[in-house]
């Protein structure tokens, strides 16, 4: 790939500074064991010398500040030692949004070894393989401390292929926290809410970003929408991150329930959402802020603070975002290093420094980016390409149905044909009225042809649409409530 890829748009922002955006104190910095100053702000120690006093950690029974979380994980560090940790191999560690977790993940990264978040609620056919990525473990080599080292591998949530060991730099994660505090900004009084699992770069990230800011995590290890709100009401939240599957299922479980103005931002990705609910959120008040991003950008590289930008807003400052054949490209100190994969990392970016997302979007003349979908989620039916997405968004403004999730299912006329997991409001619409309403809409390889009413849509553990499983569930010869 080229520095430019090919006559397609490209939006770029200056770089942040890229220490913690807060004046430091005259407090010696941390060191690595070979006595030289670790080079970032991703230190819990150097927390407690610079805000020893502030709290640092809220969690059920439980309110540290940082210098007793500095303590807890000078004791974790301790006990990984005892355990043999090594700073030259990668640590595998079970982890949840609680905070037991945040004091195992702090005292890594002040070790300066490489976390493997696995997520606890994995079965051991899941963990297994993932960890079999690891095998032989990948080289890690030099001070535990370079800015290039890596500071965890994380797996990608493989909803449409096999999840991908992406190796993370410390660098990255300096670059990712600077680069979202230039644009999100903080405040004294800053909470953020800690409710995605840290094995997942949208859950690992916010805690990074917090010990950069010096700023307080809620944890809570169990998302649930009555819970949610009294925690964002009691703990005076004002910042919290979401997938799109857990806001909609807050909006529908609390139909009265409208934010408290301490609330600034809802980040929302992990996956597409949808107008229909952007626009209940801003209609009640929630201060949604779509961003885009994925494991190997360190999470979000755009950012629409509310009300601020359409789409997923622009990029952040410091990051490229290209598109190229349709195809989203990005290039910035935020990107990975490589994939674990077999005793080696590669598949990094390209010699000029971009990554292919593989999401099909576009950048306006604003220069927001805007996601329309997954390249690798196209469906050819009789040669034609059939993005799911955009045929979910066409259901989805059906009158009689809530939400849709759209899979290819094998067929050995056309190759491939369009399918329909609905799930309705109602009764389930008449297929001829259905089909008449859809013709004026959608051409005719787009048209949905087999169906399924279910009464969720099929999810993630991280609450992302499972296309896999409803490609599955389509492909049944004979489905209950199907259409053909």
């Amino acid at each position: 790939m080229r520095a430019r890829p090919g006559g397609a748009r490209r939006a770029v922002r200056p770089a942040p500074d890229p220490r913690p955006p807060r004046r430091p104190s005259r407090s010696p910095r941390p060191r690595a064991r070979g006595g030289d100053p670790v080079p970032d702000g991703l230190s819990v120690r150097a927390a407690a010398r610079e805000a020893g006093a502030r709290l640092a950690l809220i969690a059920p029974g439980l309110r540290a500040t940082w210098r007793e979380l500095a303590e807890r994980a000078a004791e974790e560090a301790a006990a990984l030692r005892r355990r043999g940790a090594d700073p030259e191999l990668p640590f595998p560690v079970t982890v949840r949004a609680d905070a037991e977790s945040v004091v195992l993940l702090l005292a890594l990264i002040e070790e300066g070894i490489t976390a493997v978040p696995l997520d606890a609620r994995w079965t051991e056919s899941e963990r297994s393989a993932a960890l079999a990525r690891l095998a032989p473990p990948p080289p890690l080599e030099g001070d535990p401390h370079d800015p290039e080292r890596p500071l965890a591998i994380v797996f990608t949530s493989g909803t449409s292929a096999r999840p991908k060991a992406v190796v993370l730099s410390r660098r990255a994660f300096a670059a990712a926290a600077a680069a979202s505090a230039s644009v999100l900004g903080w405040r004294e009084d800053d909470r953020w809410l800690l409710c995605l699992s840290p094995a997942r770069i949208g859950g690992l990230a916010v805690l990074t970003r917090c010990l950069a800011a010096r700023r307080p995590v809620v944890v809570s290890p169990r998302f649930e929408p009555e819970g949610f709100a009294r925690i964002v009401s009691e703990e005076r939240i004002t910042l919290v991150s979401l997938v799109p599957a857990m806001l909609a299922e807050l909006l529908r479980r609390l139909p009265a329930w409208r934010p408290p103005r301490h609330l600034r931002a809802v980040l929302l990705g992990g996956a597409s959402a949808g107008e229909d609910l952007l626009d209940e959120a801003r209609r009640r008040g929630v201060p949604v802020a779509p961003c885009y991003g994925a494991s190997e950008t360190c999470a979000h590289v755009t950012l629409a603070l509310p009300g601020a930008a359409a789409g997923c807003g622009p990029p952040l400052p410091g990051v490229e975002v290209a598109v190229r054949d349709g195809r989203l490209c990005v290039r910035g100190p935020v990107l990975f290093s490589g994939y674990a994969d077999a005793g080696r990392i590669a598949g990094g970016p390209d010699a000029a420094g971009w990554w292919e997302t593989g999401d099909v979007g576009r950048i306006d003349s604003a220069g927001c980016v805007h996601v329309t979908g997954r390249a690798d989620e196209t469906i050819v039916s009789g040669g034609e390409n059939v993005s799911p997405a955009a045929v979910e968004r066409v259901l989805r403004g059906h009158p009689a149905i809530r939400d849709a999730l759209v899979a290819g299912v094998p067929d050995e006329r056309w190759g491939q044909v369009v399918g329909a997991l609905i799930v309705t409001e109602g009764p389930p619409p008449a297929r001829p009225a259905l089909d008449a309403w859809l013709r004026a809409r959608l051409s005719g390889a787009a048209r949905p042809r087999r169906w399924r009413v279910v009464d969720a849509l099929p999810l993630t553990r991280e609450g992302k649409p499972d296309r896999r499983q409803a490609a599955r569930l389509l492909a049944d010869p004979a489905p209950p409530e199907s259409g053909q």
